[in-house]
């Protein structure tokens, strides 16, 4: 359970359901997920937060499968369940197939083990990679 519960659209101040709103009318649904509804216990927070993730997750020069990739990657690193399986789902719906997100999580594991490696074993960087 959220350490502060979850504001539902009904129970929500005009300032936060502004943001419900946007969301929902940016991602074409009819629905707020359980991450939006925790933040909006402090709404500076949601409100910022929304806009970042809206700026970040736009399209770009990375296509939204790639960006939900590294998402998915980045909260396996920092073991974030939600982030995860949020990210995940958003990837399947992009294209991502389960062959996919076995090889992102075996390089994420690759790359979680070289990184102490090289950390624990303070190697210097080679000139060629400056």
């Amino acid at each position: 359970m959220a350490t502060l519960g979850l504001i539902e659209y009904e129970q929500a101040s005009t300032e936060v359901r502004a943001v419900y709103d946007d969301i929902m009318r940016t991602r074409q649904t009819d629905w707020i997920n359980n991450f939006w509804k925790a933040l909006a216990h402090d709404p500076v927070t949601l409100r910022r937060t929304w806009h970042s993730v809206k700026e970040i997750m736009a399209p770009g020069a990375l296509d939204a499968l790639t960006k939900e990739m590294i998402y998915i990657a980045v909260s396996a690193t920092n073991q974030c369940g939600y982030c995860i399986a949020s990210h995940a789902s958003a990837a399947r719906k992009a294209g991502m197939t389960a062959d996919m997100l076995s090889e992102l999580m075996a390089v994420v594991g690759m790359a979680n083990e070289t990184n102490r490696l090289a950390s624990g074993y303070q190697v210097e960087i080679d000139e060629r990679f400056k």
